[in-house]
């Protein structure tokens, strides 16, 4: 892996060049190990957490942790194209508009001591800025060299925190075209339902169920790629015990070993579909 500008990263997607990197701000990483249709992303990844935050936070470290998305990452990492966030989401949310990416509030409750200077502020908005830089010359690549694209985006969620039984997947998909793609995300939700798990975890597969697609990068990518689908992919958090603050690497290993065919497989279906 290099340590690379955004200028530079941006150069060697134009110029189709393969490369692992992380920015030189260290706030995303990306791989491309070759120049496919589809790309997987994992924006809520990350959970690093600026330094000079830490004293002026009131959630503590589990705080964060609990509403971020360990290891979705390590779901997709065997694929060719993966872009990922490093920095926590309390830092700045990049499934949220530039306006809204810095909390004040995170899930009804105040997140800082005293409000952020504005200096602080811009700091992490251009690391929000950086990624979606990278993000759009990634997708002009595609759509230029394949026609179409299609992009996994990877997401965990609290399933404890419901009061009624909750798909292990859900698939949001109220910000995409669904009649002209209807077909792709039922067989991606199909494909998805027959993952198995340990006996003790079932898996089941809804569209629309907890959440429904509202993410700034699903509707960035939406809105600015005609031909562009983006699946955004929700797993229960059964990867983990999510009041313990422990991983499952067995689960979250059991998960990246199926992904390994059934979402190239579903990405071929879709290119067959679609590509002109």
């Amino acid at each position: 892996m290099e340590r690379l500008s955004i200028e530079a990263i941006i150069s060697k997607i134009e110029n189709e060049v393969c490369f692992h990197a992380v920015t030189d701000d260290y706030s995303l990483t990306i791989k491309i190990d070759d120049y496919v249709h589809y790309a997987c992303a994992a924006v809520h990844n990350g959970h690093q957490f600026r330094k000079e935050l830490w004293d002026n936070c009131i959630h503590t470290e589990y705080d964060r942790w609990y509403e971020e998305d360990p290891e979705t990452k390590n779901m997709v990492m065997s694929h060719p194209i993966v872009i990922a966030g490093c920095d926590s989401r309390f830092e700045y949310d990049l499934n949220r508009d530039p306006e809204n990416a810095v909390f004040e509030t995170a899930w009804g409750k105040a997140l800082w001591h005293k409000p952020l200077s504005e200096e602080k502020k811009n700091k992490s908005l251009e690391k929000h800025a950086n990624f979606f830089k990278v993000t759009h010359a990634l997708i002009t690549k595609l759509e230029e060299k394949f026609g179409v694209a299609i992009v996994y985006d990877m997401h965990s969620y609290n399933w404890k925190r419901w009061d009624r039984e909750v798909p292990t997947w859900n698939l949001g998909t109220s910000n995409v075209d669904n009649n002209r793609f209807g077909d792709d995300i039922e067989l991606w939700r199909q494909r998805l339902s027959e993952i198995k798990f340990p006996k003790q975890i079932k898996s089941t597969a809804l569209v629309n169920d907890t959440f429904q697609g509202n993410g700034y990068f699903l509707k960035y990518i939406t809105q600015n790629f005609k031909n562009t689908l983006v699946l955004a992919t929700e797993i229960a958090k059964v990867y983990c015990d999510e009041y313990n603050y422990v991983i499952y690497p067995e689960v979250v290993a059991m998960v990246e070993n199926q992904l390994k065919t059934k979402l190239p497989e579903h990405a071929s279906n879709f290119y067959k579909k679609h590509a002109k």
